[in-house]
C-alpha cells in the first residue's frame, strides 16, 4: 500500500454544507474502505448557518474516524483548514472541499509525487494531464485564468493553479505552512504556497479530474476583489519567511 494511505488525515473545511455532507462523507470513508486506508476525517465547521455543525456531528457517533471541530464563527476557508491540519494527527494531509468537486480517489496521484520526492502535492486544472469534466460558467473560468496570471506575476511564478482545492502535504510541511498563515479566507492557498516556496519545500503540481458543482458560496465580485488584495499582500505579509527557519 502506497504510504500515504497508510496515514493520512483528509481535512474538509465546511460552511454551509448540511445537505451535501453525508453524501459527500459517505463517499470518502467507502473509498478508505475499498482501498483498506488507514485514515482519519476531520470535517471544519467555519461557523454556518445551517445544521451543518449537527449533521457531522451525528454522523461522527457513528463513525469513529470522524472528527467534527469548530471556529464557531464564520471566519474563513482559510481558518478552517488551519484548524483542521492543526487537529490532523497523521504522516501526511489531504486538503479536499465538501463538494468533492475533485474526487477522492484523485488522491493516489497526489501521492505518486509525494513518493517521488515532493513535499506537497496540488490538484490542478490547468495541467495537461486535467480532467475537467463539468466546467465552471465562461465568466467564472475567465475570471479564474485572470487571477491565476495575476498569482505567478506576484506571488507563485511557474504554478498554473494555485485555487483547486485539493492540496496533499507531509504532514512535517503542513504545520511549519499553516502556522505561519495570515490569510484566512480564500487567498490562503495563494499565501501558504508561497510560505512553503520560501521554506524551500518542493511542491508539485498534478493534474487531477474536476467536476464544477455550481452549489457554490463564493461570490465572484466580492470575493474576488478581496482575493486580488491579499495577494498583493503576501509578500509583504511573509517578508520575513525563510530567514526564519523555526
Amino acid at each position: 500500500m502506497n504510504a500515504t494511505l497508510r496515514s493520512l488525515s483528509i481535512v474538509i473545511p465546511a460552511f454551509d454544507e448540511a445537505q451535501r455532507l453525508p453524501t459527500s462523507l459517505g463517499r470518502v470513508l467507502s473509498w478508505l474502505d475499498e482501498v483498506g486506508a488507514d485514515a482519519e476525517v476531520i470535517v471544519v465547521d467555519d461557523g454556518s448557518r445551517d445544521a451543518t455543525l449537527e449533521v457531522a456531528r451525528g454522523l461522527a457517533q457513528a463513525e469513529p474516524r470522524l472528527k467534527v471541530v469548530t471556529l464557531g464563527t464564520n471566519r474563513g476557508k482559510g481558518a478552517a483548514v488551519r484548524l483542521g491540519v492543526e487537529t490532523s494527527t497523521r504522516d501526511y494531509v489531504l486538503l479536499c472541499d465538501a463538494d468533492l468537486s475533485t474526487p477522492i480517489e484523485e488522491v493516489l496521484h497526489l501521492a505518486e509525487a509525494i513518493d517521488g520526492g515532493a513535499d506537497i502535492a496540488i490538484g490542478s486544472r490547468d495541467v495537461a494531464d486535467s480532467r475537467i469534466e463539468r466546467h465552471q460558467p465562461w465568466y467564472r473560468e475567465a475570471m479564474g485564468r485572470t487571477f491565476n496570471r495575476i498569482v505567478q506575476a506576484v506571488a507563485m511564478p511557474g504554478i498554473r493553479d494555485t485555487q483547486c482545492g485539493f492540496k496533499l502535504f507531509r504532514s512535517e510541511a503542513a504545520s511549519r505552512c499553516f502556522s505561519r498563515m495570515t490569510i484566512e479566507r480564500f487567498a490562503f492557498d495563494v499565501e501558504v504556497l508561497y510560505i512553503a516556496r520560501r521554506l524551500g519545500y518542493t511542491i508539485a503540481e498534478v493534474g487531477v479530474r474536476w467536476i464544477n458543482d455550481e452549489r457554490t458560496t463564493v461570490d465572484p465580485i466580492r470575493d474576488a476583489s478581496r482575493m486580488l488584495l491579499d495577494v498583493v499582500r503576501i509578500r509583504y505579509r511573509q517578508r520575513g519567511v525563510g530567514s526564519d527557519l523555526g
